[in-house]
């Protein structure tokens, strides 16, 4: 068929690897195109304070952003003593319905 592209000259998907007879250039070219398009989509929906906080955290180190990503929240009762142990489950949730906070979810 005159004007097709054999297998071995297509583009490959995006984000593969280039195989041993493809030119890595022509590969990486693509990808940094195809992800430009994809970012000039999204941050015209994304407010930029939003994307700026992103790269910021971006760039952080791989511990820095692990120590950011839990935040620890005090449950009151639940975090007053290290260890709790229940027979049953009905003595656990009867437990829960006497001490617990109704905001906590374990409420009735």
């Amino acid at each position: 068929m005159a004007g097709s592209a054999d297998a071995s000259e297509r583009r490959p998907y995006p984000f593969t690897k280039p195989t041993h007879h493809q030119q890595p250039e022509q590969v990486d070219i693509f990808q940094y195109s195809r992800r430009m398009e994809v970012m000039a989509t999204a941050s015209s929906a994304i407010p930029a304070d939003w994307l700026a906080e992103f790269e910021a955290a971006a760039e952080r180190p791989l511990e820095q952003r692990m120590r950011y990503a839990f935040i620890r929240t005090y449950k009151p009762v639940l975090d007053d003593a290290r260890f709790r142990a229940f027979d049953t489950t009905a003595e656990y949730r009867a437990w829960c319905e006497k001490n617990l906070p109704s905001w906590l979810g374990y409420g009735p």
